[in-house]
């Protein structure tokens, strides 16, 4: 795929431009959520998500049989060989493991500042509030 269609997917979907009524929220968490580097070859936090529908259509399709199998072994159904295949389109749930105390990472990593704790009660009343499904 070309640089120019890459930057042009980015667009819509790092964006949230699918006209719904979450997508400002969304790309508002995103801003704010910290990242950090996790420790090389971990996947303790990547297990089965949940994911608003606004998410989810930013994500590869997976086939039952490769949904189905994810779900036995306790992982998400797109974590690969090398880690996450979605990284950049990971869900906001992924993104806040490790970046506050409700989520914090098995093995202690962490971002240099934690997410802002009024930020981190928005995005947790919007799980409450937003219809998720399991990725």
């Amino acid at each position: 795929m070309s640089q120019s269609l890459d930057a042009d997917h980015a667009d819509i979907c790092d964006g949230v431009n699918l006209m719904t009524p979450n997508a400002d929220k969304i790309r508002f968490f995103r801003s704010q959520i910290p990242e950090f580097a996790c420790k090389p070859g971990c996947h303790d936090c990547c297990g089965p998500v949940l994911a608003s529908t606004e998410e989810m259509a930013r994500l590869p399709r997976k086939s039952r049989q490769a949904r189905e199998a994810a779900l036995a072994d306790l992982r998400c159904p797109h974590l690969g060989e090398n880690g996450c295949t979605v990284y950049h389109e990971r869900p906001l749930v992924c993104r806040l493991f490790g970046t506050t105390p409700k989520l914090a990472c098995p093995n202690g990593c962490k971002p240099a500042a934690p997410i802002d704790p009024a930020v981190a009660q928005e995005v947790f009343l919007f799980f409450k509030e937003t219809r998720h499904v399991l990725v």
